[in-house]
């Protein structure tokens, strides 16, 4: 089946190439230009991929453009800036595709000196032993890389358009009771400046829109 693979973009002219010479078949790139100042939007229609403008900035409000302008039955979301390879996007999406999980997402595992900072995978393990305490789902990374069923992910009602917005949809999948897992991939030293674990910060800025999340989402008492 034809597999819709959502990638939020903002300068990654550099990395497309990479990215886009990678997607698996049957995968079908959504490259959301969220404001970009250099050729991404142009290189990713090159190579192929659909283009999507966000006017409004945010990482959310790019993955969201995505999901809304996604087709297919099976959705994934994937960071454009070759930190993840997709030719990994079939490891993920194996387990919705069969049945056996409702939300899947990629546990990322190093690979090389540089391709996750010490101060964001620091706040990336505290945020997942939170998600851990408060659903119960076996996440041991909020990994960008995820794979789930498109109709399911707009039932969710996703309303954050800021770095909140994977951490949103953890959590209201678990209120929903979805099956929610993850598997390992690769975590390769990104092309560029991340604009969010690249600096700390980005990292605090993304904690920050985090933190409100959690707060917004908590359950009675």
């Amino acid at each position: 089946m034809t597999v819709d693979v959502i990638l939020p973009c903002l300068n990654e002219e550099a990395a497309l190439a990479w990215v886009l010479g990678r997607m698996p078949d049957g995968y079908r790139p959504i490259v959301v230009d969220n404001g970009s100042t250099d050729r991404s939007a142009a290189v990713a229609e090159s190579l192929g991929a659909r283009v999507v403008h966000e006017p409004v900035r945010g990482f959310g409000a790019a993955c969201h453009a995505g999901l809304l302008a996604a087709t297919a039955e099976l959705v994934c979301f994937m960071d454009a800036d070759a930190s993840l390879n997709p030719r990994q996007l079939p490891r993920v999406s194996a387990a919705v595709l069969d049945g056996d999980g409702d939300l899947v997402l990629g546990r990322r595992v190093p690979r090389a000196a540089g391709a996750w900072p010490l101060h964001a995978r620091l706040g990336n393990t505290v945020l997942a032993g939170a998600l851990r305490r408060r659903t119960g789902a076996p996440l041991r990374d909020l990994g960008p890389m995820r794979a789930a069923r498109r109709a399911a992910l707009l039932e969710l009602g996703l309303t954050d358009r800021r770095f909140g917005y994977p951490l949103e949809m953890v959590l209201r999948a678990a209120t929903a009771g979805w099956r929610i897992a993850e598997v390992e991939v690769d975590y390769l030293p990104r092309t560029g400046r991340s604009k969010v674990t690249g600096t700390l910060r980005g990292t605090l800025r993304a904690v920050a829109d985090m933190r409100r999340v959690m707060a917004e989402l908590r359950p009675p008492s």
